[in-house]
């Protein structure tokens, strides 16, 4: 069974088309208009071995706002797209992911619940030409689309390269696991039958 999705999205302020595959290899192609965002987009996909595509036009004249916002509104509703019946898969996962002197921890519940902690403090207002602070726009836009329950926390960390490339890594590891089938589970993982 394939688990891809492909979403675009119109607006004035962006146009975007993204392609996203569950069961990659780590393949991507992306260009959000911010470069350092395409950076954490392609760390995310090879450590969470997905395959995704972002092909994004966004008004990164006015601020890169727009466009990072809405490439995690596309993601999101890929990702819930890609999970399908969420049939079999472990829903749980958290991973603990080091960049050098920075500690990330992101945990997240494939629970159709959407709901995010983020748990950081950045001590420069850019990285490279992102915005620090979008950095938590980008993944509640994920979870709420996506029907995460998303907590994410820095542990520690001096370098804020380091630590946005630590949480972006750890979700897309935490996120393989998620949403790995294990042939055991009858149905969805919920006593509630449904997720």
């Amino acid at each position: 069974m394939s688990r891809n999705s492909q979403i675009e999205r119109n607006t004035t302020e962006t146009k975007i088309k993204l392609n996203f595959e569950l069961d990659g290899k780590g393949m991507y192609k992306i260009s959000s208009g911010v470069r350092f965002f395409d950076h954490m987009l392609e760390l995310f996909t090879k450590h969470g071995r997905f395959d995704l595509s972002v092909d994004c036009i966004g008004d990164v004249d006015v601020d890169a706002h727009h466009s990072v916002e809405d490439i995690g509104i596309c993601l999101g509703l890929a990702i819930k797209e890609a999970m399908g019946d969420k049939k079999g898969i472990l829903r749980y996962a958290t991973a603990f992911t080091p960049m050098d002197e920075a500690l990330s921890q992101v945990s997240l519940d494939i629970s159709n619940r959407s709901f995010l902690v983020f748990n950081t403090v950045f001590t420069n207002e850019r990285v490279g030409d992102l915005p620090t602070e979008l950095v938590e726009e980008f993944f509640r836009a994920v979870a709420f689309n996506a029907g995460l329950t998303l907590h994410i926390a820095v542990e520690y960390g001096k370098n804020n390269h380091h630590i946005i490339e630590a949480i972006f890594k750890g979700f897309g590891r935490a996120l393989r696991e998620a949403t790995r089938i294990d042939p055991s589970i009858e149905g969805v993982m919920s006593t509630k039958g449904q997720l």
